[in-house]
This record gives C-alpha cells, sequence and structure tokens, in this order.
C-alpha cells in the first residue's frame, strides 16, 4: 500500500493477506536484534541497510541536489545501502530475509511485521529526537501493540477530496460528490485504485449509515463490507478512471477528463491549470503514517538506532518529507521547510480527522469480540468484485 513519490516512483497496489496481532513481546536484553528491545546502544557497527519506499533514503545518486544520507555517514560512519520497494507486500518478503536493518512501512504492513515476528521493540528512550514527534503520531496501533512501540513516525498525509472550481463554483463539503452525488459527474470521477480505498466508503458509511454501526473503517465485518462494496459497485459506473500513478491523475485533471476525486495534497501543489482546489471534507478521510522499524534480525542495530534518530531529527525529517509530500514528524522540522501550512503539519485537529491506513484483520480492530472482520484477502476479492 502506498502512493507515488513526489519525484519519481510509481504507486503498486496492495496484494497482502490477512495478519494476527501479535501480543506484547519481551523487552529485556540490551543491543537490540533478536527480536528484544534495546535497554542500551553499543559501538557504531559501521553499516546499516535499510529498505523503504522510493523517495525516503536519497545520497545524492538519483538528483545531486537531493542528499541527506551523506550527512548521517559522516556523522556517525554508518555506511548506507538501501533497497526500494513498491508494495507493503514486496517489503513483508523481503524483511523475511533477514538482509535489512530498517524499513520503512506502512501502516498495512506494520503489523504484519510484529505479528510475524520480522521487526523489533524500538526503546523510544534511546532516541533523542523521538520527544519532539507530534503527540498525535505516537503509540498507535499502526506502530505499537499492547502499549509497546515498534517503530518511529516518519511523517504523514491525508486523502483529500481534490474538484475542478470551474465545476464547483460553491466548495463541495462531503464526500457525497463522489458516492451519492456521482451520477452528476460521470464519467469525471476519479478513485483510488487499491482495495484500501473501500476504507474511504467506510468512512463515508460511517457518517451517513450510523444504522451499520461502523466505528473504524478498517474494521469491517460481513454485513459492514457488503454495504461499502454496494456504495462502491454504485460509484463505480460514474468512474472515469481509477488512478494510483499521481502523474496520471495531474494529467486528467489538467485535460479536464476528472473533475472530482480523491487525491494527496503533492498532486494538487503540482496541478499547473489553477482551476483546483482541494477539501478534507466533513466526514472526515482515511491517510497515512509510514513507520520506521527495526529487524528482529539486524546485524547493524546501533546503526539502525542511529538512523532512527537521525531521520527524525528536524531538519533532515524536513528533507525527506518535503522531498515525499507529506507532513514531517515534528513542529521543529517545519523550520526547515516552508510549505508546512499547507500539509496543516501539526495540527492536531485536523489529523483527528484522519483515518490512517491499517491492515484490516480477522480480529477487530474497533474491539469487537463478538464478531469476525472481514480480512485484507476479503478486501482484495471485494476489489477485484467492484471493479469488474
Amino acid at each position: 500500500m502506498h502512493r507515488t513519490t513526489g519525484r519519481s516512483a510509481i504507486f503498486a497496489g496492495l496484494a497482502i493477506a490477512s495478519v494476527a496481532l501479535l501480543t506484547a513481546c519481551g523487552t529485556t536484553s540490551a543491543g537490540g536484534g533478536g527480536g528484544e528491545e534495546a535497554t542500551e546502544l553499543g559501538d557504531y557497527e559501521g553499516s546499516v541497510s535499510i529498505l523503504a519506499w522510493p523517495g525516503y533514503v536519497e545520497d545524492g545518486s538519483n538528483d545531486p541536489t537531493v542528499d541527506w544520507v551523506s550527512a548521517f555517514e559522516d556523522e556517525t560512519g554508518c555506511q548506507v545501502t538501501s533497497k526500494t520497494y513498491g508494495t507493503s507486500d514486496e517489503a513483508f518478503t523481503l524483511m523475511k530475509t533477514g538482509d535489512y536493518d530498517v524499513v520503512a512501512a506502512s501502516g498495512d504492513a506494520s503489523l504484519r511485521l510484529v505479528a510475524s515476528g520480522e521487526v523489533a521493540p524500538v526503546n523510544t528512550d534511546l532516541l533523542k529526537n523521538y520527544d519532539g514527534i507530534f503527540d498525535f503520531l505516537k503509540m498507535k496501533s499502526w506502530n505499537s501493540v499492547d502499549g509497546v512501540s515498534y517503530g518511529i513516525p516518519h511523517g504523514y498525509g491525508a486523502n483529500l477530496l481534490m474538484y475542478n472550481t470551474d465545476v464547483f463554483t460553491t466548495p463541495p463539503t462531503s464526500w457525497d460528490v463522489v458516492f451519492d452525488k456521482s451520477s452528476e459527474y460521470a464519467g469525471k470521477v476519479t478513485a483510488y485504485d487499491s482495495p484500501i480505498y473501500i476504507a474511504d466508503a467506510a468512512v463515508y458509511l460511517m457518517a451517513h449509515n450510523p444504522e451499520l454501526g461502523i466505528e473504524n473503517p478498517y474494521a469491517l465485518d460481513e454485513t459492514q463490507l457488503a454495504a461499502a462494496v454496494d456504495l462502491l459497485k454504485a460509484q463505480r459506473a460514474n468512474v472515469g478512471e481509477y488512478w494510483s500513478d499521481y502523474l496520471k491523475e495531474i494529467q486528467a485533471f489538467e485535460t479536464g477528463d476528472s473533475v472530482v476525486g480523491t487525491t494527496w495534497q503533492v498532486i494538487q501543489n503540482s496541478v499547473t491549470t489553477g482551476n483546483t482546489d482541494v477539501v478534507l471534507p466533513e466526514e472526515g478521510t482515511t491517510g497515512w503514517s509510514d513507520t520506521w522499524m527495526i529487524s528482529s534480525q539486524a546485524k547493524s542495530p546501533n546503526c539502525a538506532y542511529a538512523w532512527l534518530d537521525y531521520i527524525a531529527s528536524p531538519e533532515a525529517n524536513a528533507q525527506a518529507t518535503a522531498y515525499f509530500g507529506e507532513a514531517p514528524s515534528s513542529q521543529a522540522a517545519c523550520d526547515f521547510r516552508d510549505d508546512c501550512e499547507s500539509y496543516h503539519a501539526g495540527d492536531a485537529d485536523y489529523a483527528s480527522k484522519i483515518w490512517y491506513w491499517s491492515t484490516p484483520i480477522a480480529d477487530c480492530l474497533d474491539g469487537r469480540t463478538d464478531v469476525e472482520c472481514t480480512d485484507y484477502s476479503a478486501w482484495t476479492t471485494a476489489w477485484s468484485e467492484i471493479k469488474g
């Protein structure tokens, strides 16, 4: 599950199976690795291997002007090797090899990595930059289990409603323009091409069909999933294009082929025609917050901790999140960016309206125990049915 970077990589869709939630893990040993939380750090090992989304670990080789890795290497002596991946499923498979010390995981992968024992608890007391991270990103369901932290937040973003201002002379305030009222814009509605988009329909149903009892858009029982599928099937007749490549969405809005649909702030920032705007609708929305995690098999746990601390530092975090096109993880990072306002960085009220991507699992994420929820494999099947 992920989006295109603000510069290069093309998003690839999700294809993951369901996961089982892991119970609390031990936190007693020192040194990191082995699936246990470090109690102290030792000497740097001289290298660190990082697995991440494109645009998260830039060393100047792609663009000489974009480099936050070299400063880390100079500061710590930990030489970075990195590999990028296109889907969370790919990342999960690669992490099982034990070849990587650190991974940047999205919410659809993080719990699976914990449940499979591929990542270790993270002792945030050993990270001097952790305190500065926004509180609304810490110790959440996608980066912790039973009060145990499994990583640190990288940045975050919301899935927004973008609209053509020539068509919508009055700004829309609801997702109804892409759901119940989508027929008014038949053929020019665009939607995100991924099973996780089912959660967007669930957010809408939470507000407009309270009798369904949806409390969390990633915790849907069979009846609730069926309602979301029905809504998306009705929408399907009016969708001109499902998008996953952000460049294609930019082009569609610039040509007028799309006039309304889900988007990211970085996409709206990139549209050149000057006749688009975005809104976070009254129902709320979905979004993402990625997590830097340490492998339970890490060969360089000390350099891994050094990377987590460094990438959370204000200047490095500002560089990385700005390049990618998302809000940083701390207010201090905004001192090194001039666009934090457009990303609503640090706005806790704004952030509270975002349901961050999480993996649907059979054990309902909303806490229900009297029913089994649908897992991601069911969502994947449903998405194929929706698109036909």
